[in-house]
């Protein structure tokens, strides 16, 4: 399960009555908990190929960033490539694709969007 922007969005006033835990931080889990006790919360499982990466510490950031990496080099994929989403969910075109490609075709993050137009990935 994943709540995003929980916190930032909490009109209710949840988050400002939750105490910090023994780490010192404010833990979302109680938030969650919170708005789960008063049936506000949606819950969906997270189905496979999701992965839910917490990254409230250095360390943490570190491996997540390892982890995507680790993702798109023995996929070939980038993950959450927002050109990529657009171009597949029928929000720009291949013209527009390329487009966008265009000014980055030294890099392989351009080289990957161009790569995109020709490839099929389900």
């Amino acid at each position: 399960m994943a709540v995003e922007d929980v916190v930032a969005e909490d009109q209710r006033g949840v988050a400002a009555a939750i105490q910090p835990s023994a780490r010192g931080e404010l833990e979302i889990t109680d938030v969650n908990a919170a708005y789960l006790r008063q049936g506000q919360l949606e819950v969906e499982i997270m189905g496979r190929g999701y992965a839910w990466l917490d990254t409230g510490t250095h360390d943490s950031l570190m491996d997540a960033g390892q982890f995507i990496a680790t993702l798109e080099k023995r996929q070939g994929l980038k993950v959450a490539c927002p050109e990529e989403i657009a171009f597949r969910s029928g929000w720009i075109d291949a013209a527009q694709l390329e487009s966008l490609a265009q000014p980055m075709l030294k890099n392989g993050y351009g080289q990957y969007l161009l790569k995109v137009l020709n490839d099929r990935v389900y």
